[in-house]
């Protein structure tokens, strides 16, 4: 049907039946236009009220796969695809709605199918009146603009996306993140938000080039892809920085997993262009509402995390607390105290048997360094090592601890071994070689007396290097162990090259060995085999239970350091024991293993019924805790121990005696990344807010009505309400 039909046609109708002829204008006008139809340039259409088609141009039907008289009477809107949702860019009304209302239309974009594939017009229309302001239709024209269409759509992907990765980058992060907190703040519902950042990539991009680090940024996006899949939204935010984000997801105990599927799926082995690189990662975790209720307190909240994780030896995760933001400020106090410690010898060192499984008698004995603050008493080293490695404090320290070491072994009564760590960053910054023989001269401690620990991390930068040394130290005589086995990086390529004389297994697969359904005593035994094939020995570390050490005995470890022989004596307490009982060291210890209880001494908050109490929690477990501060408590009351932060745990008094309780948890602790507890929900703060306290992140015991010493408190209703709510979920 051409223009110059339907146009003889409606003149007609207009003059009640005889035709107008039509002038040569009009003849020229209308041939203009099917020559504009014929093109494809564009074309015409036209409905009737009820928007139905009563003109289509041929060029368009036959686009469509119809004939122009088969389309005449098809409503307008069934010739196109619905609204596409993921258009979120989108402001403009339904094209069916502004149909409706019977709107001036212009370049309106809505979708076709044509021939089986998706294509764009651009829509013009004004609606047709009569004399009567009766509507009579709509008159329009379409144009194709698919690859105008496309060549925007990936200008808009440009913006918003890595073009490396193909991951969201910053922008879009940004953008996605705060929209989410904002539909989900008024929904009440939780979003978690994690940062990580490569481990050793720079030396990656140093040793291989660029290109290599950019096929390594590809790979570890697509890792992560992997494991987060339709969980989440991940994106990269520049550089090695990456940024995943977790909607309706706020159990600490999932998201540890899920950081340690992370860490782990990251720190295998990548091929680049027939090379072969090892990296790790480090993931730092917030949840808003608890942690953050918008954009900027969140991320702030996880780059805190993650600072902290990386901090504790990096290759972890951390939870964000709010003792994370007092902590940067206490790194710093460390760094100018350890500084005044190295040159003052304000440290100390002390030494933990290594004990022969066979016969029970020391054969070596580990120096671990402490130090004692003159002010903040004993700092544990899990505080001041990561701040010695991060300010290249740590090659003094190295060599002071080895100076030290030496020194003190020349002294014992017997030939035993003294065995130095040597942290990887030491390794890999100073010549240890040189170091070790001047340290040994100096000492007069015979070479094979000496025995450096170290661990995989030193394969990672420089594996050629690191070999070329490892075998400089065997040529001066030390023996060579590998620390903390099995929690890194571990390969056995190096195993079979590295002049090694020992593996230590970490205490990690010691915990727990005894406990039904663990799998860590068909490791340990598989570690033991490889060691005993490289004829190498083994030393399980950490055991302390008695259970422990006949299963480990059983397993074939050759030698055993923990609790159950010793802990770290002082250099004296050393001398007096070797002197008054020689080598042999005999078993002490609980006859079964236990969760670790941590020794603690704060304040927390005990709840009973509708009444809260101030006690003294003494230690800690994941499955339960001891208080004191209540008076004769029956066994098996109910109680609600406040751990502060909104961390209530629901237990039962197992253990009363006097002033002091025993108490069992409903449901177990988890680990918080730090090596502590934590449990695996929190009271929300929209729950507060519901109560009528401000919607903010939750500071310690703020939820709490505040502490006084002259009796019981009230606990809100709201929180006996969201606590079991809390339960059912979990």
């Amino acid at each position: 049907m051409a223009l110059n039909g339907i146009f003889s046609r409606r003149n007609s109708d207009r003059s009640g039946g005889a035709a107008r002829s039509p002038s040569a204008a009009d003849v020229d006008r209308l041939a203009l236009l099917d020559q504009f139809e014929e093109s494809e340039l564009g074309w015409f259409w036209a409905t009737d009220a009820e928007g139905k088609l009563s003109y289509l141009s041929a060029s368009a039907a036959h686009r469509l796969g119809q004939e122009p008289e088969q389309m005449l009477g098809t409503p307008l809107t069934a010739l196109f695809l619905p609204d596409e949702l993921e258009d979120e860019d989108r402001a403009e009304r339904p094209f069916a709605f502004q149909l409706r209302a019977r709107s001036t239309i212009s370049d309106m974009p809505v979708r076709v199918s044509v021939a089986g594939t998706e294509r764009w017009w651009s829509i013009c229309a004004k609606p047709q009146l009569d004399r009567e302001n009766e509507f009579l239709g709509y008159r329009g024209s379409a144009k194709d603009i698919t690859a105008v269409r496309e060549s925007q759509r990936d200008a808009s992907r440009l913006a918003q996306y890595d073009s490396l990765t193909g991951l969201a980058n910053r922008h879009r992060m940004s953008k996605r993140l705060t929209a989410t907190l904002i539909a989900y703040k008024a929904a009440k519902r939780s979003c978690a938000l994690m940062m990580l950042d490569l481990d050793r990539f720079k030396q990656v991009n140093d040793t291989l080039g660029h290109p290599a680090g950019d096929e390594l940024l590809k790979q570890v996006a697509q890792r992560l892809e992997r494991i987060v899949g339709g969980k989440g939204e991940i994106g990269r935010l520049g550089g090695d920085e990456f940024q995943v984000m977790l909607p309706d997801i706020d159990d600490r105990g999932r998201l540890g997993e899920i950081a340690n599927s992370v860490i782990q799926m990251i720190s295998q082995p990548y091929s680049l262009d027939g090379s072969r690189a090892i990296i790790g990662t480090s993931v730092g975790i917030a949840i808003a509402p608890y942690d953050g209720i918008d954009t900027d307190e969140l991320v702030s909240s996880a780059d805190l995390a993650l600072y902290a994780a990386k901090g504790g030896g990096r290759g972890q995760y951390r939870f964000f607390s709010s003792e994370l933001k007092d902590g940067a400020r206490l790194r710093r106090q460390i760094e100018e105290d350890l500084r005044d410690a190295i040159q003052s010898d304000q440290l100390e060192l002390h030494y933990q048997p290594i004990v022969r499984t066979s016969d029970h008698k020391v054969t070596a004995l580990e120096a671990l360094v402490r130090w004692n603050h003159p002010e903040r008493g004993w700092i544990s080293p899990a505080e001041f090592i990561p701040v010695a490695e991060e300010t290249n404090l740590i090659n003094g320290l190295g060599e002071w601890v080895l100076r030290r070491a030496c020194r003190d072994a020349v002294e014992w009564p017997h030939s035993l071994r003294v065995a130095v760590n040597v942290s990887a960053i030491q390794f890999s910054g100073t010549d240890v070689p040189k170091v070790v023989r001047a340290v040994l001269d100096r000492s007069g401690l015979e070479p094979e007396r000496l025995e450096l620990e170290i661990t995989e991390s030193v394969f990672l930068g420089d594996p050629q290097g690191t070999g070329i040394m490892l075998k400089a130290l065997k040529k001066i005589g030390v023996r060579l162990a590998l620390d903390d086995f099995g929690t890194g990086y571990s390969s056995l390529g190096y195993l079979s090259s590295a002049p090694l004389d020992k593996i230590k297994i970490d205490r990690s697969f010691v915990a727990g060995l005894t406990e039904d359904e663990n799998n860590n005593a068909a490791i340990i035994t598989a570690i033991v085999s490889l060691a005993r094939a490289l004829k190498m020995e083994t030393v399980a570390e950490g055991v302390e239970a008695m259970d422990e050490l006949d299963l480990i005995t059983k397993l074939g470890a050759s030698h055993i350091q923990g609790y159950i022989f010793s802990k770290a004596l002082t250099h004296d307490a050393l001398l007096e024991r070797l002197l008054e009982g020689g080598l042999q060291f005999e078993p002490e210890g609980p006859a079964k293993h236990r969760a670790d209880r941590r020794s603690t001494f704060r304040r927390v908050g005990v709840i009973h019924e509708d009444h809260r109490y101030e006690v003294v929690m003494r230690n800690l477990s994941r499955t339960g805790a001891g208080i004191e501060g209540l008076l004769d408590v029956p066994l098996g009351t109910p109680l609600v121990l406040d751990l502060g932060g909104g961390q209530l745990a629901v237990a039962e008094v197992v253990r009363s005696e006097g002033y002091s309780q025993g108490l069992e948890f409903e449901q177990a602790l988890i680990n918080d990344g730090a090596d502590g507890l934590c449990t695996r929900h929190r009271i929300s703060p929209y729950a507060l807010a519901s109560a009528g306290m401000p919607l903010a992140a939750l500071p310690p015991g703020s939820y709490l009505p505040q502490s006084r010493d002259d009796g019981p408190k009230s606990l809100p209703a709201f929180l006996q309400v969201d606590l079991a709510q809390t339960n059912r979920a979990a």
